[in-house]
């Protein structure tokens, strides 16, 4: 237990933290699921959204997993230092999840299983399974993924990483309009998710 003596406020273990995120997490994405199955679009199954819709043979999955989370930080990399130059340098260690992190296999394996599964998979259903897909029957494919990516960055309500979010969210939303399923992009987010673990845990 860990209490803060000047407020006489409780606050749970680390791991058990690291357990109710998993839960919301699980929750929210079998909500959207379900939102998606049964209201929003009743022919939703969220194995069609992995499978490739009218694109050629040799724009697979893998190729572009590869080449997209290259660009992908090349990209962060190169507008981190960008955002450096006019605003200043910022802290990229977050202090919080790497207790978190650091606190046990419970806590490790749980924010191993939210970022890097359920996490992506939720936000790509959502923002390029879903979204993009709409904006795209009614307008130029490139302009629904500016659309779309501007609404990933300010779902995330972060002013100072909001340009790092719309690359990121424009490099998915390219991946999955040049496969026509959610495979590369799913993969690009969990492993990039996985490195910024990686980095938060080793800083």
């Amino acid at each position: 237990m860990t209490l803060v003596a000047d407020a006489n406020l409780y606050y749970p273990p680390l791991s058990a933290q690291a357990l109710s995120l998993l839960a919301i997490q699980t929750l929210e994405l079998s909500a959207v699921l379900w939102l998606l199955r049964c209201i929003v679009q009743p022919q939703y199954k969220i194995y069609s959204f992995f499978q490739a819709k009218n694109q050629p043979k040799e724009r697979n999955w893998f190729l572009a997993s590869v080449l997209g989370l290259g660009f992908l930080i090349l990209l962060v990399f190169s507008t981190s230092l960008l955002a450096d130059q006019l605003i200043g340098p910022k802290d990229v260690n977050n202090s919080i999840l790497k207790e978190i992190l650091s606190s046990g296999p419970i806590s490790e394996t749980a924010c191993n299983l939210v970022y890097c599964f359920l996490t992506p998979l939720l936000e790509e259903i959502v923002y390029r399974g879903f979204l993009l897909t709409s904006l795209a029957s009614e307008m130029k494919w490139h302009r629904a993924v500016v659309i779309s990516s501007a609404v990933f960055s300010a779902a995330h309500f972060s002013g100072e990483n909001f340009l790092q979010l719309f690359v990121i969210g424009s490099v998915l939303g390219c991946s999955y309009c040049w496969t026509g399923n959610l495979s590369a992009s799913f993969v690009i987010h969990s492993l990039y998710n996985a490195l910024i673990l990686v980095i938060t845990y080793l800083s």
